[in-house]
C-alpha cells in the first residue's frame, strides 16, 4: 500500500519528497540584469514547452536574490550541466554570493549575456511570458540560439535531494 495524503494533509515536506522522486537534469540559468549585474542560479525546473515556436521555461523562486535581475531582464541562457559539474551547480545554488561569476569560467555574448564554458548545451532565449506560479514566477523564453556544447558529455542529474549520474540502459 502507498501513502496517500488528502488536500488537507499535504505538507510542504511531503510535497517536496514526492517531487524529489522525479529525476531531473540540472542547469544554471544566467542573465544580465537591467542594472548591468550578471546573475545566475541553479535550476532543475527547466523544461521544453513547444517546438513551434521553440519555447522553454524555468521556475524562479520569488525569494531568490536574483529574482529582480531575472524578472526585469529581456533574455536568459540555460546552461545544461554535465555529470562532472556538480560543484558548479552547488556554487550557483548558494545564496548571498555577491558575484557568482568570480572564478567561474565563462564568457559574455555581444549583448553582455553571461554564458558558462564547457557545458553540454546552451539555450539562449528572449523572455516571451512571465506567469504567476505561487511562490515562484514561471519564465517562458523563446529560443533565439542553441549551442550544443560538449558532444561527449553525460548529464548531471538530481534525484531525492542528491546529484547523480546517468547510466546507460543494459
Amino acid at each position: 500500500m502507498t501513502d496517500s495524503l488528502t488536500d488537507e494533509g499535504i505538507t510542504e515536506a511531503a510535497f517536496k519528497a514526492a517531487c524529489g522522486r522525479y529525476a531531473t537534469g540540472v542547469a544554471v540559468v544566467t542573465t544580465l540584469g537591467a542594472d548591468g549585474h550578471k546573475e545566475g542560479l541553479t535550476v532543475n525546473s527547466f523544461t521544453s514547452v513547444s517546438l513551434d515556436p521553440p519555447l522553454v521555461l524555468f521556475c524562479l523562486d520569488r525569494k531568490a536574490g536574483s529574482f529582480h535581475g531575472f524578472t526585469e531582464a529581456g533574455r536568459f541562457a540555460v546552461n545544461v550541466l554535465g555529470e562532472d559539474q556538480a560543484e558548479l551547480s552547488t556554487h550557483f545554488a548558494m545564496a548571498g554570493v555577491p558575484d557568482k561569476f568570480a572564478g567561474v569560467r565563462h564568457r559574455v555574448d555581444p549583448d553582455g549575456l553571461p554564458l558558462l564554458d564547457d557545458v553540454l548545451a546552451r539555450i539562449v532565449c528572449e523572455i516571451e511570458h512571465r506567469y504567476d506560479g505561487g511562490d515562484h514566477v514561471i519564465l517562458v523564453g523563446r529560443v533565439a540560439r542553441i549551442d550544443l556544447g560538449r558532444a561527449d558529455g553525460r548529464p548531471l542529474t538530481y534525484f531525492r535531494g542528491a546529484y547523480g549520474r546517468f547510466a546507460d540502459g543494459a
